[in-house]
């Protein structure tokens, strides 16, 4: 199949496009239910395939990439995967331990983004959808099928119609907690940059305003000016789209290669742990110690010591001080004390 395509991102991008036209096919039941005031959003999200998959083809060439990715494929299927997943992809918990601030922000942009998406895309290419029947019912369909009739005005259809508006109050939340830190914390002042920083923030912020802006034009306005927002919302959703796989938001679409790491790190330190050739304490499992060696040597990178030992086998405050001896010329490494910041937090 590689011979077929001129690259492997000619594949990925065939592949996703037909799958999803596939789908969409079975969903709106043959394309008889598309709804074409959805036709901006579904051209967004083709476009943003196209930058995910170059983003991470890119990335994922690259030899360290593909050692992680490659073993992490073969410990998928770890008993402690499903605790690793939820762990890193539903609670945070790895936020938790900078501070809960920090964890409730990323809880509410996150799941705000999550819901947005669960809500959006099966709407936009006709997974999901609702029909009105006689006497103020609808009919939820989702692939073609249909999964249940509720009131119009029951609990059901008011959650479902409202999700977004939820999902948007999640993300506002979220953001200006975010905002507020970076505006107030000294050291989110010192390292942030508009572009990197608040630009995502502010992209998010402007699609959860100009969404619940439609909803208050329905509500209160009687319609009045929704032609307008919905193209401005539109637009938004967009721009934002073609911009995340190129900004500090391709975190959202990479982050579920972190359950790949951890088990990668946590299977492999429990087989064998490398040793510091210096103070003799066990730091990194032997795996990674080795991997780590030999990717250096796929980019021509050599760390052999002199004193006969690869720099990748000193534990990191080994390391430090061993750096600091080659400019000092003094062995600072060889010395027995730890240093006194060694455990440092920050």
């Amino acid at each position: 199949m590689n011979n077929a395509f001129a690259s492997h991102f000619a594949k990925s991008m065939f592949v996703a496009v037909s799958a999803l036209v596939i789908l969409s096919f079975i969903g709106t039941r043959m394309f008889t239910h598309v709804d074409l005031n959805l036709y901006g959003y579904m051209i967004g999200t083709l476009v943003f395939l196209g930058g995910f998959f170059y983003r991470f083809i890119a990335w994922g060439e690259r030899p360290p990439t593909k050692i992680m990715i490659k073993k992490g494929i073969k410990l998928l299927f770890r008993k402690s995967t499903p605790k690793t997943s939820v762990n890193h992809l539903a609670t945070y918990k790895f936020i938790w331990n900078r501070g809960i601030y920090r964890w409730a922000q990323h809880m509410m942009i996150g799941w705000g983004c999550i819901i947005s998406c669960f809500v959006t895309f099966p709407l936009v290419f006709g997974w999901m959808y609702f029909t009105m029947e006689e006497g103020g019912y609808y009919t939820i369909v989702g692939m073609g099928i249909d999964i249940m009739t509720v009131p119009a005005d029951g609990i059901i259809a008011f959650f479902s119609y409202n999700a977004l508006n939820f999902s948007a109050l999640m993300v506002i939340t979220g953001v200006c907690m975010a905002l507020y830190r970076r505006l107030k914390n000294l050291q989110a002042r010192a390292e942030q940059q508009f572009m990197y920083d608040f630009l995502p923030l502010y992209l998010l912020l402007f699609i959860s305003i100009t969404g619940l802006a439609l909803t208050f034009i329905n509500v209160f306005l009687h319609g009045a000016g929704h032609y307008a927002m919905s193209l401005i919302h539109q637009y938004s959703v967009i721009i934002t789209l073609i911009y995340l796989p190129f900004g500090k938001l391709a975190h959202i679409p990479f982050r579920p290669l972190s359950v790949f790491a951890r088990n990668y790190r946590e299977h492999y330190a429990k087989k064998s742990t490398k040793t510091c050739k210096v103070c003799g304490e066990g730091f990194v499992s032997t795996e990674q110690s080795n991997d780590v060696i030999d990717v250096l040597g796929v980019n021509n990178l050599e760390f052999q010591m002199k004193e006969g030992f690869h720099l990748a086998e000193l534990c990191l405050p080994c390391r430090r001080k061993y750096r600091i001896s080659k400019f000092s010329g003094f062995a600072t490494h060889e010395v027995p004390v730890k240093e006194a910041n060694q455990n440092a937090k920050g």
